[in-house]
């Protein structure tokens, strides 16, 4: 048996673990879904997150920032009332305020992939923890990370929400030295 950062039961977070945290994501589709979904997931478990991930995409037409930032007041209340995804105005309409945000930025710096991996000098921050206690909540990089996108009027960006966002799409590789994940990423 392969050994892993934390002991997964759940089989869609086991999948998650062994395919997706931590690989570097450089699509901007994607990079916007991974931060509005670490930003619903603020006070929540990830894996409630994973759990609605599908409905969260299938609501918000598959993250498409165009669309989204497109979004009007008759968007909100459907997804208000969208029993599939979390409920919670602030966290919705953030999103569309991010989307907006990333579009803004695609703009100025030709994709939001190339902004955002500025924070790690455009690639992967490797570190070396052999316990789960030794992760950080966040980093200098996070931190910076979260100021210069608030400056940008990004919401639900603060540092830990930034630093999850970083580990989830590979900016940094937070796998323990001891997870099998840990050498292929």
């Amino acid at each position: 048996m392969e050994q892993r950062c934390w002991n997964v039961e759940d089989p869609l977070y086991l999948d998650y673990h062994d395919k997706e945290w931590g690989v570097p994501v450089h699509e901007d589709r994607l990079l916007f879904e991974y931060l509005i979904l670490e930003g619903v997931q603020a006070g929540l478990s990830w894996l409630t997150v994973l759990r609605k991930r599908e409905n969260f995409r299938r609501a918000f037409d598959g993250f498409e920032p165009r669309v989204v930032a497109a979004y009007g007041e008759k968007d909100i209340e459907r997804l208000l009332k969208d029993p599939g995804i979390i409920r919670n105005r602030l966290k919705i309409t953030s999103a569309i305020n991010n989307a907006r945000c990333v579009l803004a930025t695609i703009d100025e710096f030709g994709s939001f992939d190339s902004y955002i991996w500025r924070f790690v000098g455009g690639k992967s921050i490797r570190h070396s923890f052999t316990k789960l206690r030794e992760l950080p909540q966040y980093t200098d990089e996070a931190l910076a990370m979260s100021k210069a996108l608030k400056g940008r009027g990004f919401k639900f960006v603060g540092p830990t929400i930034c630093y999850s966002f970083m580990q989830a799409v590979g900016m940094v590789n937070d796998h323990l030295v001891s997870c099998f994940r840990y050498g292929e990423i």
